[in-house]
């Protein structure tokens, strides 16, 4: 099965008087063709000038993350993981590499330095993509998420989400969602892919960047992201969950509640990696095209929600028909919903980064944008990693009007 065009990309389009990274439909979407990898200084020697104010000095005013609402603080680690016995698909010279960021229930709050939301390389890729002016650099390098650098786990052994970013797009593309989860007493790890990032920085100074672009733009199916980011998750579930896990504190991982959401294509991964891999139990997909066919199994019973925007794309009978083909083929318990006034990038942090640097909305605001994906995907979680009743998941309310319930 596969979409009617390539998969979502994190890509510019120009505004009036302003440019946003938005992912456009998959109809629409154009990979960016860029180098392979580069350092710091080559990205800020590439970052444009935009207008007679790139040069003036303004002073950082950081971007304000919304704050998660779970009852947990939260701790934050980075590992560096590399699979020795698989090729990248997309650099076959090099071992598959992930960068995960592991966001966690932690003991007691106020504890540890603040993590930061990019690294020093990665920040000027961000404003490049958004469009912003290069002088808002110091906006993105003072901004903190809400968890604290390796500080202890709460006590317990808490269930695992695994977060699959869009195509193009960093991991910490989900940073809401991702904290919004880990309040509620998930460990949540986020992932970035080697090489299908626009710009994610790895050990040695490498700031890897999206070689997978350039591969679709010539004609590889989506299928193939799906298929790596698969045995991504395989492999990452071993060293969270193995006899000799890569994390110091793996022991607070309930390895028999497992769960996977993503965004675009991180969202079609999730089906490709419950299809491979029995220990996921539940999956999110966020707005992306499915890549992947079902076996005649089903994914044998597990519950899966559709999560997209309310337009002509994902509605029942919607431009993607991907969706009323994998709806059927869902076999446990499961829901289509689609949000009124979303676009692709309302399922990551882009309604809140656009929202700061007064780059134009959509009709959905960004603080319910975050709320909107919140809910729902916590809602899910919590009903099947959890077995705690949901009320939100049985049908529309009025706290959340622009949820639409499809059940064709």
């Amino acid at each position: 099965m596969r979409s009617h065009g390539p998969p979502s990309v994190w890509i510019m389009r120009t505004f009036s008087r302003a440019a946003t990274a938005v992912a456009l439909s998959l109809a629409l979407a154009t990979p960016l063709a860029i180098a392979s990898t580069a350092t710091a200084a080559d990205v800020r020697r590439a970052a444009p000038a935009s207008g007679p104010s790139a040069s003036a000095p303004v002073a950082p005013a950081a971007i304000e993350l919304p704050r998660p609402t779970g009852p947990y603080a939260l701790g934050s680690d980075t590992l560096h993981l590399v699979d020795h016995s698989r090729r990248d698909p997309w650099v076959p010279s090099q071992d598959r590499e992930l960068m995960v960021t592991l966001t966690y229930p932690a003991e007691r709050p106020g504890a540890g330095r603040a993590a930061a939301y990019t690294t020093a390389a990665e920040a000027p890729v961000l404003l490049r993509q958004l469009g912003v002016d290069p002088a808002r650099l110091g906006d993105v390098e003072a901004t903190t998420t809400h968890a604290r650098a390796g500080v202890r786990p709460a006590r317990g052994r808490h269930p695992l989400i695994v977060l699959s970013p869009g195509f193009g797009a960093p991991r910490y593309s989900l940073t809401t969602l991702a904290e919004e989860l880990a309040s509620k007493g998930y460990v949540v790890a986020s992932l970035d892919h080697a090489y299908e990032s626009v710009g994610t920085s790895f050990p040695g100074g490498r700031l890897l960047t999206c070689v997978a672009c350039t591969a679709m733009e010539n004609g590889a199916p989506g299928s193939r992201v799906t298929e790596a980011r698969a045995a991504d998750v395989s492999f990452l579930l071993d060293r969270l969950t193995g006899t000799h896990p890569a994390w110091r504190h793996a022991r607070s991982i309930d390895p028999s509640r497992i769960g996977m959401a993503g965004h675009s294509i991180g969202g079609a991964a999730a089906v490709a990696a419950m299809v491979r891999d029995a220990r996921i139990g539940a999956g999110v997909n966020m707005d992306g095209a499915f890549w992947d066919v079902l076996p005649p199994g089903g994914l044998g019973g597990r519950p899966f929600m559709m999560l997209g925007t309310d337009d002509a794309t994902h509605r029942p009978g919607g431009e993607d028909r991907t969706w009323d083909a994998m709806w059927p083929t869902l076999d446990g318990w499961k829901r289509w919903l689609t949000v009124a006034g979303a676009e692709h990038m309302t399922f990551s942090d882009e309604p809140v980064l656009a929202a700061h640097f007064g780059l134009p909305q959509t009709s959905l605001p960004a603080g319910r944008a975050v709320s909107v994906v919140r809910t729902y995907v916590a809602a899910f979680f919590d009903q099947e990693l959890l077995g705690r009743a949901r009320p939100v998941l049985a049908g529309p309310t009025a706290a959340n009007p622009e949820v639409r319930f499809n059940n064709p």
